[in-house]
């Protein structure tokens, strides 16, 4: 007898189970071996060639639970049928198989997000042992998006009811007053790259329910005021253009069983001449506080565009010599 554990972050795992442990129960009246969940985890106990099989039929109802949003009886029996008499699933769905599992964050209907570089490595670890998490470091090194991920995954396995997501409405070079349309449709833009990355990990018709019940908000920093959250994902977006009060009040709005995320990039600093950013400064005021985590990142970390790493790197260069001749370029 051996033993296989699979996790199960991100996974809706009262679906993968069926009602009263059904789908589990499907599996275990076909293989000789022993199926039991704690948490978000799946242990399999038995042969080494049984966990084998029931390993791939696992990966491949995952796969098709995130990609249909529902499995039934049906499903369960043909996958079973496929990885034993054939002994593997297509290629697309057994490369979910081949994935470190410590890397991956969640199974969406498009893939699986998880942790590609070492920098994101540690600051998923660090989001899995630490209550707050800062995330410092230039554009395109999955700051947001993995935080994103990282609340999803936690929503679907019911570690927490609800999702937090705030930006600073800064201007960066248009003023909202000369912007069209009402409130809401002058805000929506600084909000934008929250929903772009809710929009790739949850179908539009689960997104849409989600805000419409408020278990997931996407708001202006200002409008945390006077909050108190509980059982909730909270992430600060942006947050190097959060003023010194702002970053406080953000900090004291958790309430139990609450995390939160704070991303940003101190060389993007977008608010008035003279006013501190609170980035900037809870980098000292928080720095021997247990429980808080300060994760950066760098141009190794970048996983968009093969050029973004270039294009920081170029920029770099010309802020380090303009500066000596008395000229430099803000980041964007």
């Amino acid at each position: 007898m051996t033993e296989k554990k699979i996790p199960l972050a991100g996974v809706d795992v009262v679906q993968l189970l069926g009602f009263n442990d059904a789908n589990l129960q499907m599996i275990e009246d076909r293989f000789d071996a022993n199926l039991t969940v704690r948490g978000d985890q799946l242990t399999i106990r038995g042969s080494q060639f049984e966990i084998g099989k029931i390993e791939k039929i696992v990966g491949e109802l995952i796969y098709m639970l995130n990609k249909n949003g529902s499995l039934n009886p049906n499903d369960i029996d043909t996958v079973i049928d496929l990885v034993s008499v054939n002994g593997s699933m297509p290629e697309a769905s057994s490369e979910l198989q081949a994935e470190d599992s410590d890397s991956v964050i969640l199974y969406t209907k498009t893939g699986i997000v998880k942790a590609r570089t070492a920098g994101q490595k540690n600051y998923i670890q660090q989001i899995r042992k630490n209550d707050i998490v800062f995330a410092i470091g230039p554009a395109g090194t999955g700051k947001t998006y993995l935080a994103v991920a990282m609340a999803v995954a936690a929503l679907k396995s019911r570690d927490i009811t609800r999702i937090i997501l705030a930006r600073p409405a800064v201007e960066a070079g248009e003023n909202l007053g000369f912007l069209p349309g009402d409130f809401r449709e002058k805000i929506d833009p600084y909000l934008r790259p929250l929903y772009d990355a809710l929009e790739d990990m949850l179908s539009a018709e689960k997104l849409r329910s989600y805000l419409e019940k408020r278990i997931v908000e996407i708001v202006p920093l200002a409008y945390m005021r006077g909050r108190t959250l509980h059982n909730a994902f909270v992430i600060l977006d942006e947050a190097q253009n959060a003023t010194a009060m702002q970053m406080k009040m953000f900090l004291t709005r958790l309430g139990p069983n609450s995390r939160a995320i704070i991303t940003g990039d101190i060389t993007q600093i977008d608010l008035p001449a003279k006013t501190t950013s609170g980035l900037v400064q809870i980098q000292e005021v928080l720095k021997k506080v247990s429980g808080i985590k300060f994760c950066s990142f760098d141009k190794n970390d970048v996983v968009r565009h093969k050029l973004v790493k270039d294009i920081i790197e170029a920029y770099d260069r010309y802020n380090t010599n303009g500066s000596k001749e008395g000229k430099s370029i803000k980041g964007t």
